[in-house]
């Protein structure tokens, strides 16, 4: 299961920024991780937020150049590791794969194939749609049957289509 991306090299003594983050900083602290697709294994010294970005130092990683070679690559975890998640609360990796439904007509409107951090809610990635991750658009979400029921605002199909 990825848990987020590595973007680039932060700071002098080996961290990163990550994206795609679902979970508060505290808890990637410790964690033992898997980078792909090196698949080298790392644990996660310390983690914290700065500007809105999860920024990673993993143990052993004490330059900008070795933090520079982590760029690109994701961190996941087996998912029998991770731990379970509140009510209404969702890894986004878990996300992809599922296909989009209209709530009211049934219509497919696709199937995640990525999300996205842009400052706001993430937005989930349907071919050209891109959906904003709320409530009040992803109405219902059944992971086991792998389908997101949603509830597009008026005009955000012709936006995404610009």
């Amino acid at each position: 299961m990825i848990l987020a991306r590595v973007d680039r090299s932060r700071g002098r003594a080996g961290e990163v920024l990550a994206s795609g983050f679902a979970r508060p900083a505290e808890w990637y602290q410790g964690r033992r991780v898997t980078l792909l697709p090196s698949a080298a294994a790392h644990t996660i010294e310390n983690a914290w937020i700065h500007d809105d970005r999860l920024v990673l130092k993993f143990a052993g990683v004490d330059s900008i150049g070795a933090a520079e070679m982590l760029r690109g690559q994701e961190v996941a975890m087996p998912k029998s590791e991770r731990e379970p998640l509140g009510e209404g609360e969702y890894y986004y990796a878990d996300l992809v794969g599922c296909e989009l439904f209209d709530d009211e007509s049934g219509q497919s409107r696709g199937v995640v194939g990525s999300w996205y951090e842009t400052g706001g809610p993430v937005l989930l990635e349907a071919g050209a749609l891109l959906v904003p991750f709320v409530p009040a658009i992803c109405v219902r979400i059944d992971l086991d049957a792998k389908r997101i029921f949603v509830r597009l605002p008026e005009g955000l199909e012709g936006l995404n289509a610009q």
